[in-house]
């Protein structure tokens, strides 16, 4: 990841920064390490994340037609 500050501006680089750290959840990632997660919770919080993206992914798809 790299980032070059044009004309000075070092504002719009650290928002570039911080957009492109966000996106690759490099924070999400760092906070979720921090402590030890037994397996059995580890499991069941990807399984509640997917079941969240399942119903997000359902409000945003097409009606069928039939």
């Amino acid at each position: 990841m790299s980032i070059t500050v044009h004309a000075n501006d070092i504002d719009r680089a650290l928002r570039d920064l911080k957009r492109m750290v966000q996106r690759e959840g490099v924070l999400k990632d760092l906070k979720k390490r921090r402590f030890y997660e037994k397996p059995s919770v580890k499991k069941k919080r990807k399984q509640l994340e997917a079941a969240r993206r399942r119903r997000k992914a359902l409000r945003y798809r097409k009606p069928e037609r039939g």
